[in-house]
């Protein structure tokens, strides 16, 4: 969602403002904007693409500001409402992520006292109360510290000051990392807008406030109370995150999809023993033999792998398994085993939802393992331990390596857990010859993708897609539906094929596009019954089936993918419906790596 990048030291901060803000632009934005200090505080912003904003930024000197990419939730995408926000005399800037709660009472305060306010957001009321602070006579952190203590919800603030050298930064449930440059400190909501800059990053916690200077930076907690703080512990190399020779990110990362994948299961499997180690875990096999349950909790995406994960473990395991959205999870007061494992899959590892979900297991005594992309991420702080994906970096706010990785680590654990149980070690041997496979058939797939095209010319002229899967092909039908939904803004509707009696099937009229997820995975032909039943009212199959098989001949499109155990297809199947999402964005003439309204990374509940 919103970006936060800053900086103070001796270079042109506008130029690195900008720059930041480019490497933030994949969370999702409609609006950015910069504020300088050179003498006084300089700000400029505007509704739209960063690139754009930063064509007219007027000439900026400082070597200090503070920088900002929107994601609207209080107020429209006006310019207005755009970050930064600066009080009336000019003297206070602030850029904020989060929401808060109690912002309706706080601005009505404000209007009584006549201050005026220039904008719909919650997060304006920041730059106001401070200036207030000061005017009374108290120092900076002093007056940040007032203002905390007024407000309820989440933040990742950052304060510029005009008559001081210093940037100050909060963090309440909204990410911020602070990195140390030689003479020079940066701030960011993303580690990886910084880790060009230095490898010297900082994570703030909740309740935590941060003053930088060019050459150093405190932390302390919202008292005042100095803390130590730690080095965050990043990979040296997260992986390229130019586009290089592909059009668009999105393209690449699906062309990826065989690398990242590689990198997941390298050093995992043991084949001699049939399993795989996830030295992550911290769990010791007798631990895995006596747990009563898995529980498995994500949103969008993450759910979706989730919901595969749960079922590889119930199949390989032999126990019970249940995925949960997250963002219903604590809304629904849930009963929380502590002898139970729970897994919280997130690519960015700071959705909010997923996090709240975490503290609350957490709170009712039970261990929480992360199942996360980012290294240092808020979700990998608070777990502990966990499964880092290493699917590097994603830029495209539709995911798809990410979603594979996600899939691969689960299939990892689930393999660990069935074998320190009831699975045989010749079954073992048989799964981890085929993950070893996999990079490989994914990278045949990809150099010869089959009938995309005239897939993507039934959808594109239809007003609605179904997409059908049964088993473990359901929950890849669901991802493959969000994808479209999700870039190409094709409304679409994902069922197990055995419920598409129970209400779908009344969309279904001549040339109605069906997707089909049909691999040869034991439940086939009660998905070939749902088949007959949407042809014999006129729908268009779009099948994706495994190579060789003859169920082709019931599709209008058909879609093959190389052959695997039942239980690893959604790491193939999901393959054509990326690239039928993809081209049916850029028939469309969609913006494919930034589709309208949607973020990458959910931080704010």
């Amino acid at each position: 969602m919103c970006g936060i990048f800053g900086y103070i030291g001796h270079r042109n901060a506008s130029k690195l403002l900008v720059k930041g803000l480019l490497r933030l632009e994949y969370r999702g934005y409609d609006s950015s904007g910069v504020v300088v200090k050179n003498g006084q505080l300089q700000s400029y912003k505007d509704i739209g693409k960063i690139s754009e904003m930063a064509s007219s930024l007027p000439r900026m000197k400082g070597s200090m500001g503070i920088a900002h990419t929107r994601w609207a939730t209080h107020g429209g995408v006006t310019q207005d409402n755009a970050h930064p926000h600066l009080s009336n005399d000019g003297k206070v800037a602030i850029v904020h992520n989060g929401i808060l709660q109690n912002s309706d009472t706080l601005r009505k305060r404000l209007v009584k006292l006549g201050v005026k306010l220039n904008s719909e957001t919650d997060s304006e009321i920041f730059c106001h109360y401070i200036a207030m602070e000061l005017d009374r006579g108290k120092e900076p952190l002093e007056a940040l510290q007032n203002v905390l203590a007024l407000t309820r919800g989440t933040w990742g603030l950052c304060v510029l000051f005009e008559d001081y050298d210093f940037v100050l930064c909060a963090r309440n449930g909204s990410p911020l990392i602070i990195g140390r440059g030689k003479d020079e400190m940066f701030i960011s909501s993303d580690p990886h807008a910084i880790r060009e800059h230095t490898d010297q990053l900082v994570a703030l916690e909740d309740g935590q406030i941060a003053k930088l200077n060019s050459l150093d930076f405190q932390v302390m907690q919202t008292d005042g109370k100095e803390v130590k703080s730690n080095l965050l512990d990043l990979e040296e190399d997260w992986g390229e995150s130019e586009l290089g020779d592909y059009p668009h990110f999105m393209l690449k990362e699906i062309h990826e999809q065989s690398q990242s994948l590689q990198h997941c299961i390298s050093g995992r499997l043991r084949h001699a023993e049939g399993t795989s180690v996830l030295g992550g875990l911290q769990i010791r096999p007798q631990e895995l033999a006596q747990l009563p349950h898995v529980r498995l909790i994500g949103c969008g995406t993450a759910l979706h792998a989730a919901q595969i994960g749960q079922i590889l473990i119930e199949q390989w395991a032999r126990i019970p398994a249940v995925s949960h959205v997250a963002s219903e999870f604590n809304a629904n007061d849930p009963v929380i085993n502590p002898k139970a494992l729970h897994l919280a899959i997130s690519q960015s590892g700071e959705t909010a939802d997923t996090l709240s979900a975490v503290k609350e297991i957490q709170r009712k005594g039970a261990d929480v393992y992360g199942v996360v992309n980012v290294v240092g991420s808020s979700i990998a702080r608070q777990c502990g331990k966990g499964v880092y994906i290493h699917s590097g970096p994603e830029q495209s706010v539709a995911s798809t390596k990410a979603f594979t990785n996600m899939v691969g680590a689960l299939a990892l654990f689930a393999l660990q857990l069935g074998r320190s149980r009831h699975l045989s070690k010749t079954k073992g041997k048989s799964i981890t010859r085929e993950m070893r496979m996999l990079p490989d058939k994914i990278r045949s797939y990809l150099e010869n993708p089959g009938s995309i095209d005239e897939a993507v010319e039934l959808v594109t002229k239809a007003k609605s897609v179904l997409f059908l899967g049964r088993g473990i092909s359901s929950p890849v039908a669901s991802e493959g539906a969000l994808k479209l939904m999700e870039i190409a803004y094709i409304p679409c509707l994902a069922y197990p094929a055995g419920e598409m009696k129970h209400g779908p099937i009344a969309l279904i009229e001549q040339d109605y596009p069906v997707v089909v997820i049909a691999p040869n995975d034991g439940v086939q032909d009660r998905t070939l019954n749902a088949i007959h039943e949407c042809k014999a009212r006129g729908a268009k199959i779009i099948l994706i089936h495994e190579e060789g098989d003859p169920i082709s001949e019931v599709g209008d499109v058909c879609i093959s993918i190389p052959s695997t155990i039942p239980m690893l297809t959604p790491l193939l199947s999901v393959l054509p419906t990326q690239l039928i999402a993809y081209h049916a964005a850029l028939a469309l003439e969609n913006d494919v790596d930034r589709p309208r309204n949607l973020a990458k990374s959910v931080t704010v509940e």
